[in-house]
């Protein structure tokens, strides 16, 4: 790595020599100044930004954030002022690659602890601007939150703290594959981020030639460096987010295994939310819960950075280490739940109950008793079943998915009682399959007396994968195996009458694309000779595939 004063040194003398273009203006900013730069790398390489000056002479904190996704569109432009107003310089970066800046599109390779390191320069340049007080936040969702946890790892001294939003840690687990099932059709499609798209072309190869975890994979794994990891963040996590669990993670990691200003020094909400956007509202997929549970990101974010970054006596460190939000049901007087809940540390003190699926499509806490049993389906890559879109839909109905031919319900009889889980989710099945190779998909609803099946979570996982995913190990057809994995995070009331189902698929296209089941090598071309399999899912009293529920052992009062 170039020495640190050395490259300081070098990025003030390249910027002096690089033309700084004011940006045209397509909005109305009111008195906030925009100007875009290109700002050089350690290797040259330059990266285009966009930059939001409050009014008046400074210095000022800078926070920036980092993303792939066009940094020139009117909202985010707006959105970038508007957070400027608050006594900072606002900076929108665009990834390697990636719209106007240079370089080759590798996705956020660039960003991590190699040789190139794309957010620690942007960072230190930043902080040697003369409008610049020297302190330095980043905020930002999604990719823009993966970006904050590699920079964290990269240490750059003048990073003070971070916001981040339903966030990730490994791109293996939670971003281009997802429980071990590839997404070639979803990535294909970022080469209209690249700025040659060709590159994007590359990249897919790169990853196909790495189907296992491995040294390619730990390379892009913000997980295996907490303790680098070492400055005060707030994270926002949301129910209806396949990434909570980067979220949650994320937070776990920094507030227990990071650096010395790291550890205790970290914040986590969760509310019944979707991934992305600000503020968080509380009208949710086909959901409306109280006003209570809007959240609006950008007053707290300033009072935030206002704290770290100028050092005001806001009282934001002394708010609770964890809030989160327990669901209930919606549009039910008087139903349980929809309340704010805090606490010292995550995840809660629970106890595991478990839920077991049966014949007939019961789910039952009851044990099953049946020496043999067990609910098939088909499943085809050619004719999948369909889940709409490339976005989790949760807060929705899901019977339309539900009342597909060879999708598999589990249900409780109608509680007689309200029943909470407030924890992570998993699940325990017992499968076997035609073929060597198959996906597993499995789904969490809350169902309303009306019916409706109300989407919590799901998750899938490829079954070569049910061991790690170090290795491969492929099912011998016919031959019960174990998935055990987790389906997600949640805190939720089941109000009396509802009930909870269960639902297992092996396909789900376009959400999540098809296995083809011949158990061979994973290619980014669909392979013609893919194949039908007859998967089932075990209830017998030796097979007894469950789901497991965190049922709170000790309860925190509630607070609206």
């Amino acid at each position: 790595m170039t020495p640190r004063l050395p490259l300081l040194a070098l990025l003030a003398c390249c910027l002096q020599s690089l033309p700084v273009h004011a940006a045209a203006p397509v909005v109305d900013l009111g008195a906030v100044r925009e100007e875009h730069v290109m700002v050089p790398m350690r290797d040259g390489t330059r990266l285009s930004a966009y930059l939001y000056h409050p009014p008046g002479q400074g210095p000022w904190p800078a926070i920036f954030e980092q993303r792939y996704a066009d940094i020139q569109g009117a909202g985010s432009r707006k959105a970038a002022a508007k957070f400027a107003e608050g006594g900072f310089v606002i900076a929108l970066v665009n990834y390697r690659g990636a719209g106007l800046s240079e370089g080759q599109w590798r996705g956020y390779r660039a960003l991590a602890w190699g040789e190139q390191r794309d957010g620690y320069d942007m960072c230190e340049w930043l902080a040697t601007r003369p409008w610049c007080s020297g302190k330095i936040g980043t905020y930002g969702g999604s990719q823009a939150g993966y970006a904050q946890n590699f920079l964290a790892v990269t240490q750059p001294p003048h990073l003070v703290a971070q916001y981040m939003t339903d966030t990730g840690l490994s791109l293996y687990q939670e971003g281009y594959r997802i429980g071990g099932v590839t997404r070639p059709e979803r990535f294909k499609s970022m080469g209209k981020v690249a700025r040659v798209p060709e590159h994007n072309d590359t990249l897919l190869a790169e990853w196909f030639a790495h189907p296992s975890y491995d040294a390619y994979w730990r390379d892009e794994d913000c997980s295996l460096h907490f303790p680098k990891m070492n400055v005060p963040c707030f994270t926002i996590g949301s129910w209806y987010d396949f990434m909570c669990q980067g979220s949650v993670m994320s937070f776990i990691g920094r507030q227990h295994n990071g650096g010395r200003e790291s550890r205790g020094q970290q914040q986590l909400i969760i509310g019944p939310w979707l991934h992305g956007g600000y503020p968080k509202s509380n009208k949710i997929g086909e959901l409306v819960y109280p006003t209570n549970a809007f959240f609006d990101v950008y007053p707290h974010m300033t009072a935030w950075f206002n704290h770290h970054l100028k050092g005001q006596a806001n009282g934001v460190e002394r708010d609770p280490t964890v809030k989160y939000y327990v669901m209930g049901a919606t549009g039910e007087t008087n139903a349980p739940g929809n309340v704010w809940r805090t606490a010292k540390d995550w995840p809660p003190r629970v106890t595991p109950r478990s839920y077991f699926l049966g014949e007939q499509g019961r789910l039952s806490t009851a044990s099953p008793v049946a020496a043999a049993g067990a609910t098939s389906f088909v499943s085809d890559p050619f004719h999948p079943m369909t889940i709409p879109g490339t976005a989790f839909p949760g807060a929705k109905d899901a019977r339309p998915f539900e009342s597909q031919a060879e999708v598999r319900t589990f249900t409780t009889e109608p509680l007689t009682e309200p029943v909470e889980w407030t924890g992570l989710v998993k699940v325990e099945l017992w499968a076997s399959s035609t073929a060597r190779d198959t996906d597993f998909i499995v789904r969490v609803s809350d169902v309303y007396p009306d019916g409706r099946s109300m989407l919590l979570m799901d998750y899938p996982r490829r079954a070569r994968y049910r061991d790690g995913f170090e290795s491969e190990k492929l099912l011998r057809p016919g031959e019960p195996a174990r998935l055990a994995f987790d389906v997600g995070w949640t805190s939720i009331v089941f109000n009396k009458g509802h009930r909870i189902r269960v639902t297992v698929a092996s396909t789900g296209y376009p959400l999540y694309e098809p296995n083809p089941q011949t158990g061979g090598p994973q290619t980014i071309a669909f392979p013609a000779d893919a194949q039908v399999a007859t998967n089932s899912i075990h209830h017998s009293r030796v097979l007894a595939s469950r789901i497991i529920a965190p049922t709170p052992s000790a309860p925190t009062p509630a607070k609206r």
